[in-house]
């Protein structure tokens, strides 16, 4: 939305106001305080002009003075500065040194460099008496000022406002203006006719148009993009791709739009300007939510503490480092250092989807236009070959135009494309006025043309990539407010976009940065605006991006799978840059030239190198002398038709900007003390709310997770998003720390604060305990402590070789989040007030996997405790990430801590002994696991005998694990030898079971609705997300699991527990049948029965052959296990059933009632196993070592 319909809407002339800075140097090397002479007109219709921050962003480092020894060569760089109202307009500055003719500044500056002089050499020689004769006898030439040799010379800035970025015709118009003033020749006309019909007489062009106007010494060409085209972008990318590389400017991309903190840093304003404008062009669809400013003045300097997201630039002074920056906030901090051609960027910066793919076609398309892709060099397009076409000059166009009126025959038209072919081949021709040839001013439009083109391609490729990776946002988007006001009352508690369906459906290697891009506000930002599209049109960036998909669609056969589709290079790259040319090659309008105006005699002299006082009541306002004027007001009447559309659009917009948008850039530039602070404080309020939202939903989010281990829910989270959230909250607090600090350790704040917090509390801490304080035994009935603050950062120090000192703060803070104490820790540190004072200062730990201590506790039943004097049990502890390894437990204790790798979530545990002595054996309870740095404990329910001729006969045991609640932690009794009542094992409850045999019956009923629970859980596992899914094993082998509920099932009406031995096991049973039909079918048996010999029956009994054969002594339990994990495996424990329910032996093994002799029961059973059929089925290692099936 321009805020005018003109090209141009402020010129402005900044020169001296005398009032040094920085006295340590010479006065002609110092910068002083520049003012604004004037400018035209006074305001704008919709913004007042804001004379501070126009005169602090024209001349940054303020105001110079030169002499003739040194450069005085004129320096151009652009701006932007924001208003209230969201619009955006671009300043373009032409800087040029003047003859100072004032006698009062030549004497100024002559008692000044005298002063410093005797000031400088009063100093010499109190520090270096002998020194001091030689260097004051002989002062600098250079930083020295006499009027009677030297000429002084003072800066000067000349600059154009436009409501769209016109880089090129600005520059253009600003260089001829300066030219006309130093040429010796008078222009045609004087400046304020120039002025005058740039300001209220040159349109902008029409959208999908370009239009040449004429400045001092020549015509200018701009150009519009039109509807269906990217954005405006005239800052040459080129020149950014050459300065930084491709690989650079990608990493530089991916940080701007995961909204980390952006620095750049150059001694060339103009390359700020290039580098910032260049990145924000290459965000479409998307915006910048944040603070924005690419040129800041060393008094805004204070705004690199902001504890908020920013894309900044400040300027490189003379021989500085960047070590001298001291900048707050380093630990997410992107630093582009230009001028050397580096980006230093946060250290766990993910990949850009397809970077690889992506900076290979960046690089063709560099390649094309002959720029190296390796950056480090300032390079231009290299020349049109002979096969490319020619862009004409506009003095030629000219005439072109002149034929096509009639008014030059085409022989004459002819003999000037000769003389024009005949230049460019000779590099010679007529002088034009600027003293360039006229071949050289063909080389210079032929390189804008290119610039243009290589511009238009590299966004269209940017463009190509966010299509392909959001080219069905739409699906995800939640319309849940029935209006607008509803929606805006309750848009903090809303989510407007399924970001857990989106990530299920990206390829693997995207959903590292996927999942952070989808936190940031400007993706909020996009999306908010498509809820809001519903009642109100859509912001015109994102209908140009929807237009362009739903453009791709139509050709889209949707066959490829979005997880698995290949890289596609942009198709659109000649088209696009064909629609540029040709708008270059041809102005379709042409706006009045410059005329004399109405103005007072003696105005307007032409004065050789001095630019003149302008006659300010010509340029306060538009003169309607001519048509053009008239239609300029035409217009305007026709778009105040319009006007209710547009203030309802902005109402709009301005209704869902939130406190963590942009803040005013007007109040950013304020250097008074009162907005300094309140800018602050809106810093702290707004980073603050961040916090609130972020830890509110981690807490929701976690509380979904945590009742999903537990069994109490289902998932609603995955991994990678919940690793989102806490490198978000990890950004803040980091943000937090940072904001205000003096004094800082490295590039962490929160980290360099904890140090000082540990060597603060090693001066008042207590000798440390002998080591044998430390010891723990099983029976003191004690829980471990949890960790102190200190202790904590001490076992990340031990353990973080290789680590950063931000990848140690992270750490730290996963490591609270995991123990549950992160908010206790931060109280601690805030309770340090002489400190603050000082100061004014994928879910897993991946991060310290060089080794975890784990503590593991065998509990056996309390009457029989004494029976673990006699045995040497070992323990093998696996995880979602791997095992322990054998874990041998010495001899009188029960318990063993061992440190090893990571093993992320725990889930089976193997238990055995070495079956040594007389009395080897032992009654276990259970096992439990603790994770000495997370604080989580796992127990691993036993109940059941280790050992020879008691039980089963079991020497091993895989045991399956289960998060205990933190609130059952301390009832668990797990180092008392007291089993909780509340946590019966599975054993416990197939024991009652076995213990009611004969005298009751098991409920038919309830033993069928347990085994369709058992098979609905493993269904369900399968058909999550895999980042949702649980642990398979326990839904196999665990509480409620397919394995007990299946030895209920074949346990439900056995006539007696004395039929076999003393106890009674169902893989008694299986032996048995598996027996009986093979002795049946030896002697040729089988014709009595329904059992039918085939391919399934020969499975059977070599499965039961081999485990039986194997060397481990896992037991008849362990064996049952085995054979059911293996069925359902192998897609066999459907048929097996059948099998063992026609068996012979069946019909004397049971009851008539049985569920095993219940025809309807075992089809129905069968057929719920046959289900399973369709998922594969991995087992974990420790299941089926052993057994090669």
């Amino acid at each position: 939305l321009a805020q005018t319909n003109n090209l141009f809407t402020q010129f402005v002339c900044l020169s001296v106001c005398l009032s040094g800075e920085g006295f340590e140097h010479s006065p002609v090397r110092r910068s002083f305080k520049s003012k604004v002479l004037a400018h035209y007109p006074e305001n704008t219709d919709r913004n007042p002009f804001n004379k501070d921050a126009v005169n602090m962003l024209c001349m940054p480092r303020g105001l110079s003075f030169r002499t003739q020894a040194d450069r005085l060569d004129p320096q151009f760089h652009s701006f932007t500065i924001s208003f209230d109202d969201g619009t955006r307009s671009y300043g373009f500055v032409h800087t040029f040194y003047e003859e100072v003719t004032s006698p009062q500044i030549i004497t100024a500056m002559q008692t000044l460099c005298q002063m410093h002089h005797v000031e400088h050499h009063s100093s010499s020689l109190a520090s270096s008496p002998s020194s001091s004769s030689s260097s004051a006898s002989s002062p600098s030439t250079s930083s020295s000022f006499d009027p009677t040799r030297d000429t002084l010379y003072v800066s000067k800035a000349l600059c154009l406002v436009t409501p769209l970025p016109f880089l090129q015709a600005s520059r253009q118009f600003l260089v001829q203006l300066h030219q006309a003033v130093t040429s010796q020749t008078a222009p045609p006309l004087p400046l304020e006719s120039y002025i005058h019909n740039i300001l209220y007489e040159v349109p902008l062009p029409p959208p999908g148009r370009s239009l040449r106007f004429h400045g001092v010494q020549g015509p200018i060409l701009c150009q519009r993009p039109g509807p269906g085209e990217l954005p405006l972008g005239e800052y040459p990318l080129g020149d950014a791709f050459s300065l930084l590389g491709v690989d650079s400017m990608v990493k530089l991309l991916t940080c701007a739009l995961l909204e980390t903190q952006v620095l750049l840093y150059s001694s060339d304003y103009q390359r700020l300007m290039t580098v910032a404008e260049g990145i924000n062009t290459l965000l479409f669809p998307f915006q910048w939510q944040h603070i924005y400013l690419p040129i800041i003045s060393a008094p805004l300097h204070h705004l690199l503490d902001a504890p908020v997201p920013f894309l900044m630039g400040i300027q490189r002074r003379d021989g500085a480092q960047r070590s001298s920056l001291n900048l707050p906030h380093e630990a997410n901090l992107c630093f582009v250092d230009i001028d050397n051609h580096c980006v230093e960027a946060p250290e766990d910066l993910p990949q850009f989807p397809d970077q690889t793919e992506l900076i290979q076609e960046l690089s063709e398309v560099l390649l094309q236009f002959g720029l190296p892709p390796q950056g480090g060099v300032i390079a231009k397009p290299t020349t049109a070959s002979s096969s490319s076409p020619r862009l004409s000059s506009l003095v030629l166009e000219d005439l072109m135009e002149d034929r096509r009126n009639g008014n030059l025959g085409g022989e004459e038209l002819a003999v000037l494309e000769r003389l024009q072919a005949l230049a460019r081949r000779c590099g010679g021709g007529k002088m034009s006025d600027g003293g360039k040839t006229l071949g050289h001013v063909f080389e210079e439009e032929e390189e804008e043309l290119k610039a243009a083109k290589l511009n238009i391609q590299l966004r269209e490729v940017f463009a190509g990539r966010f299509a392909a990776m959001f080219g069905r946002y739409d699906d995800f988007v939640i319309h849940s407010a029935l209006d607008l006001d509803s929606w805006l009352t309750n848009r903090e508690g809303m989510f407007n976009f399924d970001k857990g369906s989106f990530l299920s459906v990206q390829p693997a290697s995207h959903l590292h940065f996927l999942s952070r891009f989808l936190e940031t506000s400007m993706f909020s930002s996009f999306v908010d605006g498509k809820v809001i599209s519903r009642w109100a049109d859509r912001e015109p960036l994102q209908q140009l991006f929807d237009s362009r998909l739903e453009r791709e669609r139509l050709y889209d056969t949707g066959s490829e799978d979005s997880c698995s589709c290949l890289y596609r290079k942009c198709t659109t790259l000649f088209e696009s840059g064909q629609t540029i040319e040709r708008r270059l090659l041809k102005a379709d309008h042409t706006a009045i030239h410059p005329h004399l105006l109405d103005m007072r005699i003696g105005q307007g002299r032409h004065h050789p190198g001095y630019f003149p006082k302008l006659q300010a009541d010509v340029l306060a306002q538009a003169q309607n002398t001519n048509k053009w004027s008239s239609r300029v007001t035409a217009s305007r009447s026709m778009q105040a038709s319009r006007g209710v559309c547009l203030i309802c659009y902005l109402f709009i917009q301005q209704k869902y900007t939130f406190a963590r948008k942009n803040l005013r850039q007007s109040k950013l530039l304020d250097l008074t003390p009162q907005a300094i602070t309140q800018t602050h404080r809106e810093f702290v309020d707004g980073l603050l709310s961040e916090c609130r939202l972020k830890t509110k939903r981690m807490l929701k989010e976690r509380m979904g997770k945590e009742s999903v281990e537990l069994g109490q829910g289902e998932a609603s989270i995955t991994g990678l998003q919940e690793n989102t959230l806490i490198h978000g909250l990890c950004d803040l607090l980091e943000r937090t720390w940072g904001h205000g600090l003096q004094v800082k350790q490295g590039k962490s704040a929160l980290w360099s604060h904890l140090l000082h917090y540990q060597a603060a509390q090693g001066k008042t801490e207590a000798p440390a305990e002998s080591p044998g304080q430390n010891q723990r035994t099983v029976d003191d009935g004690a829980l471990p402590l949890r960790g102190s603050l200190i202790q904590d950062m001490r076992f990340i120090q031990t353990m973080s070789e290789g680590l950063s000192d931000v990848g140690q703060a992270r750490a730290w803070i996963h490591l609270a989040l995991e123990k549950k104490i992160l908010s206790q820790h931060l109280k601690e540190l805030l309770t340090n007030q002489e400190l603050l004072r000082d100061k004014c200062i994928k879910r897993d730990f991946a991060c310290l996997s060089l080794g975890i201590p784990y503590r593991v506790v065998i509990i056996p039943m309390k009457k029989l405790s004494i029976a673990m004097a006699t045995v040497d049990p070992w323990v093998c502890v696996s995880g979602e990430l791997g095992d322990s390894g054998v874990r041998q437990i010495p001899k009188n204790t029960q318990e063993i801590f061992f440190q090893c790798k990571n093993l992320g979530r725990l889930s089976t545990l193997q238990l055995g002994q070495e079956n040594s002595g007389l009395l080897a054996k032992c009654l276990i309870d259970c096992v439990m696991v603790y994770n000495e740095i997370t604080g989580h404990t796992y127990k691993f329910p036993c109940g059941r005998w280790l050992g020879k001729g008691v039980g089963d006969g079991s020497l091993e045991r895989v045991l399956i694990g289960q998060l205990v609640s933190p609130g059952a932690e301390e009832d668990a009794g797990r180092l008392t030898g007291t089993p909780p009542p509340e946590l019966a094992s599975p054993s416990q409850s197939v024991r009652t079971v076995l213990g009611s045999l004969g005298s009751r019956r098991m409920p038919f009923v309830e033993v069928q609705e347990d085994m369709r629970e058992a098979v609905n859980n493993l269904v369900k596992h399968f058909h999550k997300p895999e980042q949702e899914r649980g642990n398979l094993t326990v839904l196999l082998c665990g509480e409620g699991g397919l394995v007990l509920c299946l030895e209920k099932f074949l346990l439900h009406g056995l006539k007696s527990n004395r039929l076999f031995q003393r106890n009674v096991f169902v893989w008694d049973f299986v032996e048995k049948a598996v027996a009986s039909m093979e002795t049946a079918d030896q002697m040729g048996d089988l014709h009595g029965s329904t059992l039918t010999k085939g391919p399934p029956c020969d499975l059977l009994c070599h499965y039961v052959s081999t485990i039986n054969a194997s060397p481990r002594n896992i037991g008849k339990e362990g064996k049952f296990q085995l054979f059911v994990c293996l069925g359902i495996r192998d897609r066999l424990l459907s048929l097996w059933l059948p099998l063992l329910a026609d068996c012979p032996l069946t019909a004397r093994t049971y009851e008539d009632g049985a569920l095993l002799r219940d025809r309807a029961a075992v089809h129905s059973l069968s057929r719920m196993l046959h289900t399973l059929n369709d998922f594969a089925i991995t087992l974990e290692t420790a299941l089926v070592k052993g057994v090669d099936l």
